[in-house]
């Protein structure tokens, strides 16, 4: 199945080292396609298709002026992906603490029943 939703998009681009790698750089500042290729040992293909992806998920822009094409980071999508994983941990710490009253009620109520 296709990702295509925005947040699987996301989570498919940072899902390999390489674009995250990629994506450390740029935060650093924006830069040329050549200068994000060079640490990497792959095919310039290979790396066109890195930044497609990052592309396609909306982290990085490219802008062309003359021959130049430079990659800019775009932060927006990293905060929509932080919501997310946010709310889930939310979620989760709001049942891990119902089942702890819980399995705490369960315990009390044995320790009364072996009480008695």
């Amino acid at each position: 199945m296709a990702a295509t939703d925005r947040l699987s998009l996301i989570f498919a681009a940072l899902a390999d080292p390489t674009r995250r790698e990629i994506l450390s750089r740029l935060a650093q500042g924006p830069a040329t396609v050549g200068e994000v290729a060079e640490p990497f040992d792959m095919s310039a293909p290979a790396i066109s298709q890195h930044l497609k992806v990052l592309e396609r998920a909306g982290l990085v822009t490219r802008t062309v002026k003359a021959q130049w094409r430079t990659l800019s980071l775009e932060a927006q999508p990293l905060g929509d992906a932080a919501a997310w994983v946010e709310e889930q941990r939310r979620d989760w710490n709001l049942r891990l603490d119902a089942l702890e009253h819980h399995l705490e009620a369960m315990t009390a109520r044995t320790n009364d029943d072996v009480q008695e």
